[in-house]
């Protein structure tokens, strides 16, 4: 029996290799001679990274840069040599999970540790980088990365705004006359998990300014910044990207790097589908399991599960998703080639004790699917012999 085991992180509790892990142990007590092919996954936010690492052999590399509240950090990277591939993830520099819940604050957070990854990718002689737009604390529409690497963002007074998207309502004007000139020769693809525009009612501000600390009051005034900056970047540099899917993903931070290093947005899941291999590993398995944190109608947009169901409905392979709780639309998933749906509550939990014992139950849900699969084989070929 050959299972894949693809899961994305269950956000504060398992990282998608802990996961894969646990899902392992699961397998193993009820079948130790499966072979069990870990293959931990993400859809461009945290975690991608340190899939894509295991997946490619990139080398792990560390850059101390400044957090979303411009603290400094220890923020990995990973450097691929042979094909001077960089893989940067937003959520290592400014990722919201850095932040307690009191101190994050849409308003006045910072790309500007991002800015200095791509840097410190530059510095190595990177030639293509991929981005992976998810997990940030910031809604600034990578203002704070575009001041790391060069560009001037100044107030009526000629002085340099402040850090956050709050302050891109005094931008008077852009001076790009000191931005970094390696951009202009790299690759750079943007891996984003959503496919909101810019502003407006499904726009950066609106729909993510409320987990990053932002009140209704704020949400109106970061999106009129944000309309402010894009009219600014549409007189500088004679695009207009605001309504382009994806330019709201990581608090804007589309927007800026489809304007500004001429990215292309990808789906992050397909984008990692590509850079694992999955397609390929999935030739000769009989299972795959996955799952993330949550599942709900818009898991449907590009999250994890749903992509990696897409990908192996093609090769005729069973899915099941196991999450730490479903939301209102999650039976959509049965349309995207999902076999089966487990949530991994096993009597009434609170969110603290569910969060300690996720391992612990993701292995018991595990093992319990492995035993549905096992009967049920086992009885395809008794009604063989027959």
């Amino acid at each position: 029996m050959h299972i894949i085991l693809a899961p994305d992180s269950y956000k504060d509790a398992l990282s998608a290799r802990e996961a894969a892990d646990a899902m392992t142990a699961g397998i193993r007590r009820v079948s130790p001679s499966a072979r069990c092919e870990t293959c931990p996954m993400g859809d461009g936010g945290e975690g991608t990274l340190d899939a894509l690492i295991v997946a490619t052999g990139a080398e792990r590399r560390f850059q101390r840069v400044r957090n979303a509240l411009g603290r400094p950090c220890q923020a990995e990277w990973g450097w691929n040599a042979a094909t001077r591939t960089a893989y940067i993830e937003l959520a290592q520099a400014c990722g919201i999970q850095q932040l307690t819940h009191h101190e994050r604050t849409a308003l006045h957070s910072s790309t500007y540790g991002v800015g200095e990854l791509i840097i410190a990718a530059l510095d190595a002689g990177a030639e293509r980088l991929i981005l992976m737009l998810g997990g940030s604390a910031t809604n600034d529409a990578g203002a704070g990365m575009l001041q790391a690497l060069g560009t001037q963002l100044l107030n009526a007074h000629g002085e340099p705004l402040p850090p956050g998207g709050a302050s891109l309502i005094d931008l008077k004007q852009i001076v790009m006359d000191h931005l970094n000139p390696r951009l202009a020769t790299v690759i750079v693809e943007a891996a984003v998990d959503v496919d909101n525009p810019l502003l407006g009612e499904r726009g950066a501000s609106a729909v993510f300014g409320p987990q990053k600390g932002a009140s209704e009051a704020d949400v109106a005034r970061l999106d009129y910044a944000l309309r402010h900056f894009a009219d600014k970047v549409t007189d500088t540099q004679d695009i207009d990207c605001r309504g382009q899917p994806g330019a709201g993903a990581a608090g804007g931070m589309g927007f800026a790097a489809s304007a500004f290093l001429g990215a292309t947005m990808k789906p992050g899941i397909e984008l990692a589908i590509s850079q694992v291999h999955f397609r390929e590993r999935l030739i000769n398995a009989d299972l795959v399991i996955t799952g993330e944190g949550r599942l709900d109608g818009q898991s449907m947009s590009g999250k994890t599960p749903i992509g990696i169901a897409r990908c192996a409905r093609d090769s005729g392979v069973p899915v099941v998703v196991l999450t730490g709780s479903l939301g209102e639309g999650w039976q959509l998933a049965y349309q995207e080639g999902v076999t089966s749906v487990f949530a991994l509550a096993d009597g009434p939990l609170g969110l603290d004790e569910a969060l300690v014992r996720c391992a612990e139950l993701l292995s018991d849900r595990t093992e319990s699917v492995v035993r549905l699969f096992q009967a049920n084989v086992i009885n395809k070929n008794h009604s063989g012999a027959r």
